[in-house]
């Protein structure tokens, strides 16, 4: 068994180099190879620019200042989308409750409407059999005086 050696960059811009350890069998010259591949990706990443560094001890990769501002720019977008999103989803739910009450206040002048209809008619009607009634107790009256003065008749023979 032997050691392949990485080089990686830490924030000060300091060349870290790790062994690995790497068994010898047939996969041997593909892992040095990805390895190589590595430390040439970082080597590339980190000469350009002066302002790249570590995002922190949080395990997050080197980015440069371009990267970053196209991330957050990106990041931006999304979050606009999701909120423009959002706010469309609410407008739908706010026009779909108020076709909802539309249909409801709809009902309910209907029904008030037929209530009040009923309403006038039962009004009607009951004048109708209070102006009956009237009628029929003069009438009874009438009777009665009738009925009084044919006992009084009847009780002068």
């Amino acid at each position: 068994m032997f050691t392949s050696a990485a080089m990686f960059f830490n924030g000060a811009e300091e060349a870290v180099e790790f062994q690995c350890p790497v068994q010898e069998t047939g996969l041997t010259a593909t892992i040095e190879e990805l390895m190589s591949l590595l430390q040439e990706g970082n080597s590339n990443s980190n000469s350009g620019s002066p302002n790249s560094g570590s995002e922190g001890s949080n395990g997050r990769g080197v980015y440069s200042l371009d990267e970053r501002k196209r991330r957050r720019m990106t990041s931006n977008r999304e979050s606009a989308r999701r909120s423009r999103w959002r706010k469309k989803r609410h407008l739908e739910d706010l026009t779909e409750e108020a076709n909802r009450l539309k249909m409801e206040n709809r009902e309910l002048k209907n029904r008030l409407g037929l209530v009040a209809q009923k309403c006038y008619v039962t009004w009607r009607e009951n004048e109708r059999l209070e102006s009956e009634s009237l009628a029929l107790w003069a009438r009874l009256s009438d009777l009665n005086q009738v009925l009084v003065a044919m006992q009084t008749m009847r009780s002068q023979y």
